[in-house]
C-alpha cells in the first residue's frame, strides 16, 4: 500500500505518475472507511485529492504555509503529513480532529472551520514573513466550498492585491459549499476561462504586433489590447481589477497540470489566485449522485431530531403566514429548510456563506412588512453578532432566529460548539430567547416567538440530539414551566439541561431531599412567577448548555438577590467554563464539566454539609466514570 509509505510531503517525490494514480485511488478508499465508521466530512475531503498531492509535491511544509479554508477539507493534508497510523481515532476523545489542529502537528497552521478566512491568515502571515526577512517562504491559501460567497475572501483578496503581498490563493471550484453555492461567480469564471475566444484573440494581436515594423514600441500597448479584448470578448477579470494576478481555470484532479501551474504561480511576483475545477465526491458513485451535497457529511435529516422538529414546524406556519421567509447561509439540507424550500420556492432564501448579510438582509425583509426566519447552527452567529445587535434590534424588527447545534456539539471541536449564543443574544436590548427541552416545544416556540415577539430578534435554540426520553407535554407563550414540586431544593433545567436535572431529583429523593424543577422555557425575559418560587426555596441551582460567565444562571442569580433579603437563597450557578473545549462526545463532556445529574446532585451535597452520612453514602455508591481532561 503506497499510502503506508508516507510518512511526510518529501515523501511524494519518489512516486511516479502511476504511482501518484494509484496513491489517489488509495486515499479516497481510505478516507470513505474512515468516515463511515468515525463520522466526519466525505465529499469535500475526496474532491481535493489531486490538489492536496500536487500542493505536497509543489511546495515544501511547513517551510512553505498551507492554509486551508473551511478545515473540513484538510483530511487528505493529514494523511499526506505523517497522520494517516492515527485515523482509526478521528473524532474520537483524546485523537485526531476533524478539522486542522495546532496541537496535532507542525503542518496545520490554523484550526479553521468558520469559512471565508483563509485570505486574510495568507495576507497576514506572508505580511510578517517579509518583515522578518524570510519572503523565500511561500504562503497558500487554499479557498474552497463555496468560502467565496464569503464577504470577508473579498475583504482579504482586495488588501492582498492593494498591498501585492505574494501570496497563492487556491480557488478550489467545486461549485458548492454544503450544499449548491448561491454564487455565479466560480461559475462564470468557469465559462470565461474554458472558452477559447480570449486566448486565441490575446495570442492573435501578439502575433501581430510582433509582425508589424516598429511593433516593439507598440506592445507598450499591448496590455490594454488585451484589456480591450477583454471587453469585446468576455466580462471584466474580477481578480486582475483587484490587483491579484488570475490563472486558470484547470483541471483539479490532474496532478501534473496542477503541478505546472503552482510552480509557475510560485515562480511569479505578487499576488495569484490559481483556479481549480473540482468535483465535490470525486470517485466515490454514492457521493457523486447526492444531489443536495456530494455526501459533504454523513448526517441526515432524522425524525425526531430538533432539526426534523423545526423543519416541520417552519412549513406549518408557512402555510398560515403568507408573510414568513426563510433564510439559511450555504445550509439549507442541515437547518432543516429543504422541504420549505420545495413547498415554497419563492421565499427561501440561501445567501451563502455570509451571516453578516443574512441578518442585515432580513432586518431590511422584517421592515418591509415580512417576517424572517434565519436558520443557522449557534456556532455561526457570532459572525453576525453587529447586525443583531445594530440592524435587527436597533431597529426593533421581528427577525427569528433558529438555532441549531447549540451548546456541547461534540465531534467537531471547538469551532462548532454553539456556547456562546445565551451570552450574546441576552445582552441584546429587545431579544427574546426560547431553549426548548423537547421536541414538542420546537413548534409551540415558533408559533409563540411569530405571534407575540414583533419588537425585537427572537432566538429559538436547540442541541444536536433530543433527549432519550422526549417530553410532549408543552408550555406556552412566555411562561415557565414547573415539572416537579419539592421543598428546600430548586434546579432550574435550561433547555436540554432539564431532563439531568430531573434524573438529580429523582437521586436526590432517595437521599431524603425533595427537589422543585423548573423548565423556564423562555431564558429573556425569565417568567417572574419561576423567579418568585425559586426565591422561597433555601438552595437554588441552575445548570445550562452555555457559557456560564454572562451566562442565564448569572441573571438568574442577579434577579434573585434582588427579590430576596440578604437571607434569601444560595444560589449555584452550572454552566461551561471559558475555555475552548476540544472533541469529544457531548455526554463525556458535559460529565466532565459536571454539567450532569451527578453534578447537580454533588452541588446539593456539598451546600448541605450537616448530611455527612447522606454524603457518604452517595460516595459509596457512585460508579466510577471517565473524564475529559481540561487544560
Amino acid at each position: 500500500m503506497l499510502l503506508e509509505q508516507i510518512e511526510c510531503p518529501a515523501d511524494l517525490g519518489e512516486l511516479n505518475s502511476d504511482q501518484l494514480a494509484e496513491l489517489a485511488t488509495e486515499i479516497r478508499e481510505f478516507i470513505v472507511e474512515a468516515v463511515n465508521t468515525h463520522g466526519g466530512h466525505l465529499g469535500s475531503n475526496l474532491g481535493v485529492v489531486e490538489l492536496t498531492i500536487a500542493l505536497h509535491r509543489v511546495f515544501e511544509s511547513p517551510h512553505d504555509v498551507i492554509l486551508w479554508d473551511t478545515g473540513h477539507q484538510a483530511y487528505v493534508h493529514k494523511l499526506l503529513t505523517g497522520r494517516w497510523k492515527q485515523f482509526d481515532s478521528l473524532r474520537c476523545e483524546g485523537g485526531l480532529s476533524g478539522y486542522p489542529s495546532r496541537s496535532e502537528s507542525e503542518h496545520d497552521w490554523i484550526e479553521n472551520s468558520h469559512a471565508s478566512t483563509v485570505v486574510s491568515y495568507a495576507h497576514g502571515i506572508a505580511t510578517a514573513l517579509k518583515l522578518r526577512g524570510e519572503g523565500e517562504r511561500q504562503v497558500i491559501g487554499v479557498l474552497g466550498d463555496g468560502a467565496l460567497t464569503g464577504g470577508l475572501a473579498y475583504e482579504g483578496l482586495n488588501n492582498l492585491g492593494h498591498s501585492n503581498t505574494k501570496a497563492i490563493i487556491i480557488l478550489n471550484d467545486n461549485g458548492r459549499s454544503y450544499a449548491p453555492t448561491v454564487s455565479s461567480l466560480s461559475e462564470s469564471l468557469a465559462k470565461l476561462r474554458s472558452s477559447g475566444t480570449y486566448r486565441r484573440q490575446s495570442a492573435r494581436i501578439e502575433r501581430v504586433l510582433a509582425d508589424i515594423p516598429l511593433g516593439n514600441y507598440l506592445e507598450k500597448g499591448a496590455a490594454g489590447a488585451k484589456a480591450a479584448i477583454r471587453e469585446i470578448f468576455e466580462p471584466p477579470a474580477f481578480f486582475e481589477q483587484l490587483g491579484v494576478k488570475y490563472l486558470g481555470p484547470y483541471d483539479g484532479h490532474d496532478i501534473a497540470v496542477l503541478e505546472e501551474v503552482l510552480r509557475t504561480a510560485r515562480d511569479l511576483d505578487g499576488p495569484v489566485v490559481v483556479h481549480c475545477r473540482t468535483k465535490k465526491g470525486s470517485g466515490y458513485g454514492p457521493a457523486e449522485n447526492d444531489e443536495v451535497k456530494n455526501m459533504h457529511d454523513l448526517s441526515d435529516l432524522k425524525k425526531g431530531s430538533y432539526t426534523a422538529a423545526f423543519s416541520d414546524a417552519i412549513v406549518e406556519q408557512a402555510r398560515k403566514r403568507p408573510e414568513l421567509v426563510a433564510m439559511t447561509a450555504a445550509m439549507p439540507d442541515s437547518t432543516g429548510l429543504l422541504p420549505f424550500k420545495r413547498e415554497f420556492p419563492d421565499r427561501f432564501f440561501d445567501v451563502g456563506i455570509a451571516e453578516q448579510h443574512a441578518v442585515a438582509s432580513a432586518t431590511g425583509m422584517a421592515m418591509g412588512g415580512l417576517r424572517p426566519v434565519i436558520a443557522l447552527y449557534a456556532t455561526f452567529l457570532s459572525r453576525a453578532f453587529d447586525q443583531v445587535n445594530l440592524d435587527v434590534s436597533l431597529h426593533n424588527q421581528p427577525v427569528v432566529f433558529a438555532l441549531d447545534r447549540a451548546g456541547i456539539t461534540g465531534d467537531d471541536g471547538p469551532s462548532h460548539h454553539g456556547v456562546l449564543d445565551m451570552v450574546l443574544m441576552s445582552k441584546i436590548p429587545n431579544s427574546t430567547i426560547f431553549a426548548p427541552s423537547s421536541y414538542a416545544e420546537v413548534s409551540q416556540m415558533l408559533d409563540d416567538a411569530l405571534t407575540l415577539c414583533t419588537d425585537g430578534p427572537t432566538a429559538i435554540r436547540f442541541p444536536k440530539t433530543l433527549p432519550q426520553i422526549d417530553d410532549t407535554q408543552t408550555g406556552s407563550g412566555l411562561s415557565a414551566r414547573k415539572i416537579r414540586e419539592g421543598s428546600e431544593v430548586c434546579i432550574i433545567g435550561i433547555g436540554k439541561m432539564l431532563h439531568p436535572a430531573l434524573e438529580a431529583a429523582d437521586k436526590l429523593a432517595q437521599l431524603g431531599i425533595e427537589a422543585t424543577v423548573w423548565d423556564p422555557r423562555v431564558v429573556k425575559p425569565l417568567d417572574p412567577d419561576m423567579l418568585h418560587d425559586a426565591a422561597s426555596h433555601n438552595l437554588v441551582i441552575s445548570i445550562e448548555d452555555g457559557l456560564r460567565d454572562g451566562g442565564i444562571g448569572e441573571s438568574i442569580l442577579d434577579n434573585l438577590s434582588k427579590l430576596s433579603s440578604p437571607e434569601g437563597p444560595v444560589v449555584r450557578v452550572l454552566g461551561i467554563p471559558t475555555v475552548h473545549l476540544s472533541h469529544a462526545k457531548p455526554d463525556a463532556i458535559l460529565s466532565a464539566l459536571g454539567l450532569d445529574s451527578n453534578g447537580i446532585v454533588d452541588e446539593v451535597l456539598a451546600w448541605d454539609g450537616a448530611r455527612t452520612d447522606i454524603r457518604e453514602a452517595r460516595l459509596d455508591t457512585q460508579t466510577a466514570e471517565g473524564g475529559l481532561g481540561l487544560d
